[in-house]
């Protein structure tokens, strides 16, 4: 007798955590983005103003990384607007920018930042943050600075 055999389906790939960029240097941004792409789903944005059009399409990201520094809406502006959406609230926010003051890492970490990483920046460390950021134990419970 000959036993029933049932195929075993391999598991459905998990989507890629979606990522935004919000840099206003192309150069910066462009490498950034590529770093990211490979594990990630990356979309990026060149001013905050940007960063919250392209908030308002589902699905929302897992992370935001952003400059503070850009023309018109500063990224300390778009993440107060992030934190105050109960729609994105959840979304976690490292930013990457050359304000390097005690002053400026607090208002980083008041705006609702995760971390605060500034440049110049290796990208490895980077990958790292975002890595632990995005794991399922969250590696990352509260918001640090990084220098």
């Amino acid at each position: 007798m000959m036993k029933d055999i049932t195929m075993i389906k391999p598991a459905a790939a998990q989507p890629k955590p979606r990522i935004l960029v919000v840099e206003d240097d192309p150069d910066v941004r462009n490498l950034i983005v590529r770093a990211l792409s490979l594990d990630y789903d990356v979309t990026a944005a060149e001013s905050g103003t940007r960063a919250l059009e392209l908030l308002t399409q589902p699905p929302a990201p897992a992370l935001i990384i952003s400059d503070i520094m850009m023309p018109g809406m500063d990224g300390l502006t778009m993440a107060k607007r992030v934190k105050e959406s109960p729609n994105l609230a959840h979304v976690a926010i490292i930013f990457l920018t050359a304000k390097t003051t005690p002053k400026d890492t607090i208002a980083g970490i008041n705006a609702g930042a995760r971390l605060y990483m500034t440049k110049p920046f290796r990208v490895p460390e980077l990958l790292d943050k975002v890595k632990k950021l995005l794991s399922p134990s969250g590696a990352v419970k509260k918001p640090t600075m990084k220098r």
